[in-house]
């Protein structure tokens, strides 16, 4: 849609016309100049084994596993934090979270709310893209501005917040304004998210669309659809709920099909965090909210875009969700949202081609402390929950390095690498200067840096 790449693209059908007859040259020509649409399904609390294609067993998930098939699985893609929130707001900002103000989960009583100076990825389409949100919200419910239909969305239907939270309805929104409200009926309402999608997508016809589908499932309590329970025997309700996004994937991959969409839709399905109380990480460390761990982080992440995206490959390039939006414009040929700080990179060469990824690192955060530093290779955590603490690892003699190549976090190599280790030091610290100033509150770890280091370290690790 950029200029150049328009002229090029006409100067180039103009060249061929003579050989290609003129429905087919318009055809062809249509869907050259047509921009993508884009569907993200994001689960809430989905873990990193819990489908086939990450390689999970428990739970049968053909329609992913032929998703995956279709399209590109990233083996080493991290939500944009470990709780739902912040996950939330850096998918749909490209921005850490912190520098929107969410780096915690918001309750019922919570009054904030995203500032409405954020931009979207549904405001960076427009006015390009018609837009919604469909199934979980989790980004404030005060005032009367919070839906969002404020933030960009044409759209909305679904959830202020996770389907735990009391009290709780279903709102529908559009640009008038709201539309209605209703109580939730849980064993129905991943259907009904997926219901009210396929009918937006059917009413955009030719105008291309970005439609976030947030399923609020499999987020406990387990709510499975009739049909579906008692569906896996292995994994209890959890499992049926898992086997019922497995098929509503299926419903949605048949109806762009029947559509004629199909290659003209990239999908992506993704989690927001890893898994809570149940759920897998894939033999992954720590869960939902475990500080810069790979269990709480590293989430599912399949693309599929026929003709676009590679068939049946996967890739070990880091990624994050705040990527989204600056990808999405790049390929849409619009540009990024100005005088804004945007972390994400285009992750396009990876997706299109399974190129190397554009990220030197990536930040892992918990809450609003910089705990975790992953680079292709490495990854460096400073701090862990441990019993009722918050802990710094730093200065107690084992600091933790993991080398990624090895695919676990089950032994520190740092005594190994200790040149690894400053490095991976450096950058966390310059990591943490950087954000300093967009804290709300003192760290808890704070009190812990400022201690006296312990005289019983091991020689490699003392500093003086």
């Amino acid at each position: 849609m950029a200029g150049g790449r328009t002229i090029d693209r006409r100067q180039l059908l103009a060249g061929g016309a003579a050989l290609i007859p003129a429905g087919m040259a318009q055809a062809a020509t249509a869907r050259a100049h047509r921009a993508p649409n884009y569907i993200v399904i994001c689960c809430d609390d989905l873990g990193y084994g819990d489908i086939g294609p990450m390689g999970g067993t428990a739970i049968p998930t053909p329609h992913l596993d032929r998703m995956a098939r279709e399209g590109m699985t990233l083996t080493d893609y991290y939500a944009p934090a470990n709780v739902c929130t912040p996950s939330r707001a850096g998918l749909l900002t490209g921005r850490y979270p912190i520098r929107t103000g969410l780096s915690k989960v918001l309750l019922a009583a919570d009054q904030k709310t995203m500032p409405l100076t954020e931009v979207t990825i549904a405001q960076a389409l427009k006015p390009v893209y018609a837009s919604a949100l469909i199934g979980k919200w989790h980004l404030g419910h005060a005032g009367e501005r919070w839906d969002p239909t404020h933030y960009g969305f044409d759209f909305f239907y679904g959830l202020p917040y996770s389907h735990d939270i009391s009290p709780l309805k279903v709102y529908e929104f559009d640009r008038s304004g709201q539309i209605g409200e209703w109580e939730p009926d849980f064993p129905q309402l991943q259907q009904n998210f997926y219901e009210r999608a396929e009918r937006f997508i059917e009413q955009q016809g030719a105008r291309p669309f970005f439609l976030k589908l947030a399923l609020s499932s499999p987020h406990l309590p387990n709510f499975p659809a009739p049909g579906f329970e008692n569906a896996s025997r292995l994994a209890g309700a959890y499992g049926d709920t898992v086997i019922e996004i497995d098929a509503i994937i299926g419903r949605l991959l048949a109806k762009l099909k029947a559509l004629g969409i199909d290659r003209d839709t990239l999908v992506i399905f993704t989690s927001d965090n890893g898994p809570w109380f149940e759920g897998s990480t894939g033999g992954m460390r720590q869960r939902k909210g475990g500080a810069g761990y790979d269990g709480g982080y590293r989430v599912p992440f399949i693309a599929r875009w026929p003709g676009h995206v590679p068939a049946n490959r996967r890739s070990n390039s880091i990624a994050m969700g705040i990527d989204l939006l600056p990808t999405f414009c790049a390929q849409a040929g619009l540009p990024l949202p100005p005088d804004i700080v945007i972390d994400g990179k285009d992750i396009s060469p990876v997706l299109l081609r399974a190129g190397a990824t554009p990220h030197g690192e990536l930040l892992l955060f918990q809450g609003e402390d910089v705990v975790g530093i992953r680079t292709q290779d490495w990854k460096y955590v400073s701090a862990d929950l441990y019993m009722d603490h918050f802990m710094l690892l730093e200065g107690r003699g084992y600091p933790q390095l993991y080398d990624m190549r090895q695919r676990n976090e089950d032994y520190s190599v740092a005594s190994l690498h200790p040149d690894i280790v400053r490095v991976m030091q450096g950058r966390l610290n310059r990591a943490a200067a950087e954000f300093a100033s967009l804290r709300t509150g003192t760290s808890p770890l704070d009190r812990q840096r400022d201690a006296p280091r312990r005289r019983n370290l091991p020689p490699i690790w003392r500093s003086d």
